[in-house]
């Protein structure tokens, strides 16, 4: 009985009315969570794209910039969306504010990676080391820089992969995204053809395929016989394209250098197996 006396004592109306006061005020402070990201992501969307139509800095920059402001822009919402939930529960933000300094020293030491993630970062933008868009090579991995965050930066590889690399991972970097590239390509002729014959006509094919491709910058140049191997002497040519042009170019090359041998019946040679009967 004394059970059921507690409960008949029990004020269940100004229980209910106070959670869902509490629960109307976190679907309040949620939605206004949700319109304030949205609205700031699309007013740092446009900045940075009135920034690229009036070309202040680099597509490249731009992107960068874009990217880390919204990286910090989402824990610094964050962050104010737990203060107010705390305060929802009534709990002190000052106290919540003191403790996160007592915990922060209390983890200081195991934090230190994330701080020289957070510092090798912030010198990776400062100096210009790189930029979304652009070709690196760094910590093992090789591809196209998709985002420069406070932590990491994703590097997306050429076969699709997404690599998340720790910003103090970034030791030594490779950028090849500044200034123009060069394409290299190695032909082989046979001993038994002329070599000044070959270089002249491999010549004229160089020079039809810069006026027909607007990337290559320079070029293409035969530079003359780069070695001598096996069965062959090899010619190399070399040209100075657009950033992230020289793959194709290379590849249109070597085709139209090799058709332009075979129209000269110049040989480019190959493994050649000999097998030897056995009388019996």
């Amino acid at each position: 009985m004394e059970f059921f006396d507690l409960i008949s004592r029990v004020n269940w109306v100004g229980i209910l009315t106070a959670a869902g006061v509490i629960t109307l005020k976190l679907i309040g402070i949620l939605i206004a969570f949700l319109v304030v990201r949205a609205i700031g992501t699309r007013v740092v969307e446009k900045t940075f794209k009135r920034v690229q139509e009036r070309q202040s800095i680099s597509i490249g920059r731009s992107r960068t910039l874009q990217s880390l402001t919204l990286n910090l822009f989402s824990y610094i919402l964050i962050f104010i969306f737990v203060v107010m939930v705390f305060e929802v529960f009534e709990y002190d933000a000052t106290a919540l504010l003191a403790g996160a300094g007592v915990v922060g020293l209390a983890i200081g030491f195991g934090a230190q990676g994330l701080v020289s993630d957070v510092v090798t970062g912030f010198f990776l933008l400062l100096e210009k080391q790189l930029d979304v868009e652009d070709y690196v090579t760094t910590a093992g991995y090789s591809g196209i820089v998709e985002q420069v965050g406070l932590r990491t930066t994703q590097i997306r590889s050429f076969d699709g992969t997404l690599n998340y690399v720790p910003n103090r991972e970034i030791i030594s970097l490779s950028n090849h995204s500044r200034g123009n590239m060069r394409a290299l390509v190695d032909i082989g002729i046979s001993y038994d053809d002329n070599i000044d014959e070959a270089i002249s006509v491999i010549q004229k094919a160089c020079d039809e395929m810069a006026a027909e491709d607007a990337s290559i910058i320079e070029g293409p140049s035969v530079i003359g016989v780069q070695s001598l191997g096996a069965s062959d002497v090899v010619i190399r040519i070399i040209a100075k394209t657009e950033n992230m042009m020289q793959w194709g170019v290379e590849r249109n090359l070597r085709k139209k250098v090799k058709e332009t041998l075979d129209a000269h019946g110049i040989e480019i040679p190959f493994p050649h197996q000999v097998y030897i009967e056995k009388k019996q």
